[in-house]
C-alpha cells in the first residue's frame, strides 16, 4: 500500500525518507512542490496529490509536512489516518515533534516507523506496543547503545501481539491505578457584526490516560449521549453495545490514548460563549478611521475565559494604528496588516476593549473590505456542547481506582464586519 514516506520541512527540505516495498525517487515530491508554491498557506495545500504513477498523501503537523507515496487507489483517510498515527507516536516517543529531534533520534525513527509497517500495510500502531518492540530512548539507554553497540529494539515479542487485545500488554501492574479522561471541544463558528450565529460547529474528542493493573474492563456512560454526531472510536470499543445503548464498553490500552472523536453539528443548538462588540468605520473624505473593540464572556455556566487572543487581518490600504488596550498587549505589522491583541483571562466585571484610531495612506480611497475578526479562547471544566460523563464503571478487577474527568472548551470563533 505505502511504498514511501517522506519529511519535508516548511523550507521545502526533505530530511527524512523512508522506503518499504521499493525505492521511489525523490523527483516524485516535485509535484508536491508544485502545489505547495500554489497554495498561499502550508495548511492549504492538497492533502491528496495524483501524479502520472503515483498517488501523494499528506499531513501538515508541527512545520512538517508527512508525504505518503502510493502507486494504487486506496481509501485516502485510511493513510491520512496513518500519517497522524506516526506524528502522535513521534510526540510520545521524544516528547515533541520537530525537525532537530527527529534528526537527533534518526535511528530510533526508523525503527518505529519499520514496526508501524510491514510491506507497507499497518502492523503496530499502538503506542504502548511499539514501546514493548522498540524503547523509548534515554540518556543512559543512548550511553549503554554507544558503547556496546546495542539497539533500541525489545529482546521479546510483546505480549499483546499474541492476544485477542492487541492494543494492551498482559501483566501490567501499576502501584497507583488510575483512569483520566480529558474531554476537550474545539468550537468553529462565524457570527455576523449584530452577534447572529451564521454557522457553528463542534469537533469534539475524549483523551484517556489509563493506568490499571491486569485486564480491566471498563464503561463509560453519558447523560446525554444523543449529542454525538459522526463519532470515531478507538478500536477498543465495542461497537455493537455503543449501537445498541449508547455506553462505551472496552478493554483499554496502557497509557495515553484517544478513545474517541465526535461532531456537533448547527442543528443541536451550539451556544456561542462569548460575545464581540466592535465598531470599525473610516469617514468620508478622512484618511482617518475608528477602530474599537470589546470582548465579553456569554453561556459560561460561570467559568472563567482564559487565553483570548484576537487577531484581524486589516485592508491594504490602513497605513498605521495607534490603539490602547485596557489589558493585555497587542501588536500591528505595518507589513502584513495583521492586527493581533492578547488578552489573556476575561473579568466579567470589567471587559477587556481595544480602541483606537486607524490612517490610512495618502490619497487612498476608503477601504470597502470586510475585516474579520479572529477570536481564540479557552474555558477550563465546560463542554460548550453540554456533553456530561454520568459514571465510569471497572468490572474484572477488584481494585478501586481513581478516577477524574476533565473539560475544556476551546478554539477559533470568526466575526465577519462590514463598514459604515
Amino acid at each position: 500500500m505505502i511504498h514511501s514516506l517522506f519529511l519535508i520541512n516548511s523550507s521545502g527540505d526533505i530530511f527524512l525518507e523512508k522506503h518499504w516495498k521499493s525505492v521511489v525517487s525523490r523527483s516524485v515530491c516535485d509535484y508536491f512542490f508544485e502545489a505547495q508554491e500554489r497554495a498561499t498557506e502550508a495548511e492549504n495545500v492538497p492533502p491528496v496529490i495524483p501524479t502520472p504513477h503515483h498517488y501523494l498523501l499528506s499531513v501538515y503537523r508541527h512545520k512538517i509536512f508527512f508525504v505518503a507515496v502510493i502507486q494504487t487507489e486506496v481509501p485516502p483517510l485510511f493513510v491520512i489516518e496513518f500519517l497522524h498515527r506516526v506524528v502522535d507516536t513521534f510526540q510520545d516517543y521524544f516528547g515533541v515533534c520537530s525537525e532537530p529531534v527527529i534528526k537527533d533520534n534518526v535511528v530510533v525513527v526508523y525503527e518505529v516507523l519499520e514496526e508501524m509497517l510491514d510491506n507497507g500495510f499497518p502492523l503496530a500502531t499502538e503506542s504502548n506496543i511499539l514501546k514493548e518492540l522498540i524503547k523509548p530512548p534515554t540518556i543512559l539507554r543512548t550511553v549503554v547503545n554507544t558503547i556496546t553497540g546495542s539497539t533500541n529494539v525489545g529482546d521479546q515479542l510483546p505480549t499483546g501481539q499474541l492476544s485477542v487485545v492487541p492494543w494492551r500488554r498482559t501483566g501490567v501492574k501499576y502501584t497507583n491505578n488510575e483512569a483520566y479522561f480529558d474531554v476537550i471541544e474545539e468550537i468553529d463558528a462565524i457570527i455576523d457584526k449584530s452577534g447572529s450565529t451564521i454557522t457553528a460547529e463542534i469537533q469534539g474528542v475524549i483523551d484517556a490516560c489509563v493506568k490499571l493493573t491486569g485486564m480491566p474492563d471498563l464503561t463509560l456512560s453519558f447523560m446525554n449521549p444523543r449529542l454525538l454526531d459522526d463519532v470515531s472510536f478507538h478500536p477498543c470499543v465495542r461497537f455493537k453495545r455503543w449501537e445498541s445503548e449508547r455506553i462505551l464498553s472496552f478493554i483499554p490500552p496502557d497509557g495515553n490514548f484517544r478513545l474517541l472523536s465526535y461532531h456537533v453539528s448547527a442543528q443541536n443548538l451550539v451556544a456561542i460563549p462569548v460575545y464581540v462588540k466592535h465598531n470599525i468605520s473610516f469617514r468620508d473624505s478622512s484618511s482617518l478611521g475608528r477602530f474599537e473593540i470589546t470582548v465579553g464572556p456569554k453561556q459560561t455556566m460561570g467559568k472563567t475565559i482564559e487565553g483570548v487572543t484576537v487577531a484581524s487581518q486589516m485592508p491594504r490600504g490602513v497605513l498605521n494604528m495607534s490603539l490602547t488596550p485596557s489589558q493585555g498587549t497587542h501588536t500591528f505589522d505595518p507589513v502584513t496588516k495583521m492586527l493581533s491583541w492578547d488578552v489573556g483571562k476575561i473579568n466579567p466585571q470589567k471587559l477587556p476593549s481595544l480602541k483606537g484610531t486607524m490612517s490610512l495612506q495618502a490619497g487612498a480611497s476608503k477601504p470597502d473590505e470586510n475585516p474579520t475578526i479572529n477570536l481564540q479562547f479557552k474555558i477550563q471544566q465546560l463542554a460548550i456542547s453540554g456533553l456530561k460523563v454520568n459514571r465510569l464503571d471497572m468490572y474484572g478487577e477488584k481494585y478501586k481506582p481513581f478516577k477524574g474527568i476533565k473539560y475544556m472548551t476551546k478554539n477559533p470563533i470568526n466575526i465577519r464586519t462590514v463598514f459604515r
